[in-house]
């Protein structure tokens, strides 16, 4: 049997109404992100996030009415925030865009060239642990499709917009926080494309209301692909920080991160090695499971600093899954400290390359 075309899919859609608009989602231009892979259909409708609960029966609708087609084995229909995105780009084209991050003192982006290497988990105790010298910090995830901070900042609930122009970011710990992830349900996942992904990325840095910060950090998507590319070349950083493993393919992938940044003249402020050894608690002994020093030789070999270690400890992850970040929830833990430590090397780099004392001169087209 011939595989069932988008063409029909839509036809079938074409049936479903939304009801506070009186027509069809797809003459509406809702649906987006069709997929259909061996009988198999996947898509996006794409809502105002503060209609979510009101249009769940119309995502159902949109299933039933792409389930009766022949040739149909599954149906998953996702609900997006996207539309949103794209009605405030239409906004922004008939008068001048707010510029990005414009009370920002400076931007640090936390990256690491594969995923699993606890880049999420560094980068929130690193705002943790900035937060607690004094200085003003915000915390931007810009992972679209895998969003983390809202479970490990311990934040529930929707950002809220005063005049329906900017949203007011989420707050925890002292730090200002946004992600998709306040957007969108946890368990939703989201189909979009790359233009799809940079548009919102801009607008939630463009359209949130961050006040006076001293330091952003943003939380980067792992890899570097396009996403990260682009937002390394339109977001004036400060700095970028590689995290790695001991690990030979993960030192591998982030000798790429580090040579992304540099071939777009972000200045990289050094590497951490993360999940360093692991201490038993039981008798004290130090075990080196993903190896050792490996990512503090690779910084020598590529001639950036060194930062520092944190170990692999399950007090880490549990207090990340349980949205009370270590520095925070046990700052007296070794393991606070280590955080603590770093984050100083990272703000005393930041300082000099704003005074010019060091480093290369930045600009940004």
């Amino acid at each position: 049997m011939a595989e069932i075309s988008e063409a029909q899919i839509l036809d079938a859609l074409k049936t479903v109404m939304d009801p506070q608009r009186n027509a069809d989602i797809v003459t509406l231009g809702m649906v987006s992100g069709v997929a259909v892979k061996s009988g198999h259909v996947a898509f996006a409708i794409e809502i105002d996030p503060k209609r979510a609960a009101e249009l769940e029966p119309v995502r159902k609708a949109a299933e039933d009415a792409v389930n009766k087609l022949a040739g149909v084995l599954t149906v998953s229909a996702v609900l997006t925030a996207q539309r949103q995105a794209q009605q405030a780009h239409q906004q922004h084209q008939h008068k001048a865009e707010r510029p990005l991050l414009p009370h920002v003192k400076s931007i640090v982006a936390v990256a690491s060239g594969k995923g699993g290497v606890g880049k999420s988990t560094t980068a929130i105790n690193l705002a943790m642990a900035l937060s607690q010298m004094g200085l003003k910090v915000g915390l931007f995830d810009a992972d679209i499709y895998g969003p983390s901070m809202p479970r490990m900042m311990g934040i529930t609930g929707e950002p809220v917009s005063p005049d329906g122009e900017v949203l007011l970011p989420m707050e925890n710990y002292g730090v200002k926080c946004m992600s998709i992830g306040f957007l969108v349900p946890e368990d939703s996942p989201v189909i979009w494309r790359g233009p799809m992904v940079m548009g919102a990325l801009n607008q939630l840095m463009r359209d949130v209301e961050w006040g006076e910060l001293d330091v952003m950090i943003i939380d980067m998507p792992p890899g570097t692909g396009d996403t990260q590319l682009t937002m390394s070349q339109n977001v004036p950083l400060t700095g970028a920080v590689i995290v790695s493993t001991p690990q030979d393919i993960a030192l591998l992938d982030a000798r790429k991160g580090l040579n992304m940044f540099r071939k777009v003249e972000v200045p990289v402020l050094g590497i951490i090695e993360n999940m360093s050894y692991y201490v038993c608690p039981k008798c004290g002994d130090e075990a080196h499971i993903f190896g050792h020093g490996g990512a503090k030789a690779e910084a020598a070999r590529l001639s950036a600093e060194f930062l520092g270690e944190i170990p692999l400890d399950i007090a880490i992850r549990e207090t990340s899954d349980q949205g009370a970040p270590i520095v925070v929830s046990r700052p007296s833990s070794p393991h606070a400290q280590a955080y603590r430590d770093i984050a100083v090397k990272i703000w005393d780099k930041v300082t000099m390359l704003q005074a010019g004392k060091k480093g290369p001169k930045i600009s940004f087209e």
